[in-house]
């Protein structure tokens, strides 16, 4: 029996299903689409289909940050009700939530001193997010304590991945998650470019390959770089902006390479979506190794 509550902004991508059966909180993240508010954050009423045909057909979509009052008023529910909490959020290098996050946790803490409110930052999104939450759950139902669980996911956020392909680089300038060289240099005709999540939680351009195939394969290959030979991965979350092909296609990949591994294939969620642009695939796995690591042993200039 897990002895805390876990929260997560609804940028985070996991499976309506386990949220449900492992009793997670959303923190609603609010978004528009062609200037209609969506406040919820998520698929309450519009399909993942349906926003992403709009994004492919000149819909204009917009994010915001989870303010300090939004979030006291979630973790000061649960600290009046005698329960500890984690709270994991974006990565502080793509939005403000995590920062407003730290600000709300430090004022319900001086009105519930004797409870315990983490707030981590997944230096990571959408399912690089929920796995993070899905490790919460895992450490709590082993009984792990709030504290102890928030120490050890602050240390193993580093050794999360975010691979993931894009159709159209321009949705990511826009929102001012890739510079214009970077989106310029990216877009040319039949080139599929392949990002990741940096160590320090911002987006960048990785590589470029011709096709969608490749692209998918090239995912496969990064994740492959850096587990250990007879390992396997455990979990790994692949989310899409309006393809669930590819991506099952991808889920296919993982599963003819490593024997007995479990994915879990969601529909990006509209928060991030919106700046990824439809046809979006992205994988995010666990490895030894750090991203940092990483980094260094394949991209370093020196």
């Amino acid at each position: 029996m897990r002895s805390f509550r876990i929260y997560i902004d609804s940028s985070c991508d996991l499976s309506t299903e386990y949220i449900n059966e492992n009793n997670i909180t959303v923190i609603p993240m609010m978004y528009s689409l062609d200037d209609r508010d969506h406040p919820d954050g998520r698929w309450r009423d519009i399909s993942g289909d349906n926003f992403y045909k709009a994004l492919k057909n000149g819909g204009v979509a917009k994010t915001t940050q989870v303010n300090p009052g939004t979030f006291a008023e979630y973790f000061g529910e649960c600290a009046a009700q005698g329960e500890d909490l984690i709270c994991i959020t974006l990565s502080s290098g793509l939005s403000g939530s995590y920062n407003n996050a730290v600000s709300a946790a430090e004022d319900v803490s001086n009105h519930y001193p004797d409870r315990g409110i983490y707030v981590i930052d997944s230096i990571n999104a959408t399912g690089g997010h929920g796995l993070l939450a899905a490790l919460a759950v895992d450490k709590g139902g082993e009984g792990l304590s709030a504290k102890d669980t928030a120490k050890w996911l602050n240390e193993r956020k580093h050794s999360v991945y975010a691979v993931f392909t894009v159709d159209d680089l321009n949705f990511l300038h826009r929102g001012g998650r890739l510079s214009k060289l970077s989106a310029v240099a990216g877009s040319l005709l039949s080139v599929k470019p392949l990002l990741w999540v940096t160590p320090d939680g911002h987006l960048q351009l990785k590589d470029k390959v011709r096709g969608r195939k490749a692209a998918l394969e090239t995912l496969l290959s990064q994740m492959k770089r850096c587990i250990n030979p007879g390992d396997n991965p455990g979990l790994v979350i692949i989310t899409h902006c309006g393809c669930e092909d590819d991506a099952n296609k991808l889920a296919d990949l993982i599963k003819e390479s490593y024997n007995g591994a479990s994915t879990m294939v969601v529909t990006m969620g509209p928060v991030i979506g919106a700046h990824t642009g439809p046809g979006a695939v992205a994988m995010f796995f666990e490895s030894n190794m750090t991203r940092e690591e990483y980094d260094k042993k394949y991209y370093s200039k020196n």
